[in-house]
């Protein structure tokens, strides 16, 4: 097919340039680190890099900018900035989502991806910095108040065709579960409403979850401190339906060391029960700040006003999907149904029926033209909506 063979041309013979990346950080293992909600290390009024971008405050996996050679920025109009890889990689991602979002683009296949992915907004470098290339692309956490994020690692295998052998050995000793289990938790972030911090995971906390504890540790991304949040588990397994119904149904594209990205809403919706919230509320407490959005902008939040005031107030700021990002009232509106159609009878509990989730796929450096379906991909996706199943089938 002509999109495949758009990626062929970039790289359909083995080099020893083929060879993937670790894109996880080293990050020291143990308890989850506690992150105070309302903290802000780096922001409007912090460090800023490149024409006002900021290292991405809620990354919770992959490369760190100051920490890695590479990495991501948030740029001052609320995208995200993935700074471009060393070749083969960073120009096959770059060329990857040129070819899904190409404006004449009418492969209805590519064209059904776009829903799946993060939206991308072409390339951008800084004019003191003008060969550092990045790719412009938006954040799927923006429209949250307190995004609870998780970064899951999709297929059975989590090196390309062309890696070497080394590589190859390196990549299966990281997680020798791999080939059984299908996926792999990069990293995690969820909030904890009690103590208004997020609890942060990193992978080596994922490589440690075997066949037996794997359900346990995936339980934890959905687990506020009060309740399971069984609305954002069932929400979240319609998603990823979603994604597998694309799979399924397409067999031009394999795909490598790519990654999910989880995210829903862990702020307290209006619907939830006046007892849950007054556990949240402290006597002569008149203010609270809120995360707003991913640009590290914060408002205050008086804690008598109702759940209700605050959304709206969340919205009427524009920090929700516009039309300008393609999608529109009707498309917002149809997102909504779709998550409401599958969140059960429970969704109440810990969320309320407004329940905010996105699954998007991400990572796309390891991307390559196929002619059968994407097996390892499928696998991975299957057995984690297994796991999900089960995680609210025993809370049921």
């Amino acid at each position: 097919m002509e999109s495949s063979l758009a990626l062929g041309r970039l790289e359909l013979t083995p080099s020893t340039a083929a060879v993937g990346v670790n894109l996880t950080p080293r990050l020291s293992g143990g308890p989850p680190a506690k992150e105070k909600s309302g903290q802000r290390p780096l922001g409007p009024q912090g460090q800023a890099h490149l024409n006002g971008c900021v290292p991405l405050s809620h990354q919770v996996a992959g490369h760190k900018y100051g920490v890695d050679k590479v990495g991501i920025l948030q740029h001052p109009d609320g995208t995200v900035l993935k700074q471009l890889q060393p070749p083969p990689r960073g120009p096959r991602e770059m060329q990857f989502y040129s070819m899904v979002y190409a404006e004449e683009c009418s492969d209805p296949c590519l064209l059904e991806l776009q829903n799946h992915l993060p939206k991308y907004y072409g390339t951008w470098s800084s004019p003191d910095s003008p060969i550092d290339l990045y790719l412009k692309l938006e954040d799927v956490t923006r429209r949250f108040v307190k995004p609870c994020i998780m970064d899951v690692k999709l297929g059975q295998r989590s090196y390309d065709p062309f890696a070497s052998q080394e590589k190859r050995e390196q990549q299966i000793r990281k997680y020798p579960l791999m080939e059984e289990i299908g996926f792999l938790v990069l990293g995690m972030r969820v909030y904890k409403v009690c103590s208004d911090t997020f609890d942060s995971y990193d992978q080596h906390y994922g490589r440690g979850l075997v066949k037996d504890t794997i359900q346990d540790g995936l339980a934890k991304f959905f687990h506020n401190g009060v309740c399971l949040r069984k609305d954002a588990v069932s929400a979240s397994i319609h998603r990823v339906q979603q994604i597998l119904r694309w799979f399924e149904s397409q067999h031009q594209l394999a795909f490598y060391a790519s990654s999910l990205l989880f995210v829903y809403e862990g702020f307290p919706s209006s619907s939830s029960s006046s007892s849950s919230l007054s556990s949240l509320l402290r006597a002569g407490q008149e203010e609270e700040v809120a995360e707003f959005n991913n640009n590290n902008i914060q408002v205050v939040l008086p804690w008598d006003c109702g759940m209700t005031t605050i959304y709206t107030n969340h919205r009427k700021h524009g920090h929700h999907h516009c039309a300008e990002e393609g999608e529109g009232e009707d498309g917002g509106r149809r997102r909504r149904e779709e998550e409401l159609q599958g969140q059960g009878d429970d969704a109440t509990e810990g969320g309320g029926t407004d329940t905010e989730v996105e699954v998007r796929m991400i990572d796309f450096a390891h991307v390559f033209p196929s002619e059968s379906h994407d097996h390892g991909y499928i696998y991975g996706l299957k057995h984690l909506l297994t796991v999900l199943e089960q995680i609210l089938c025993e809370a049921a």
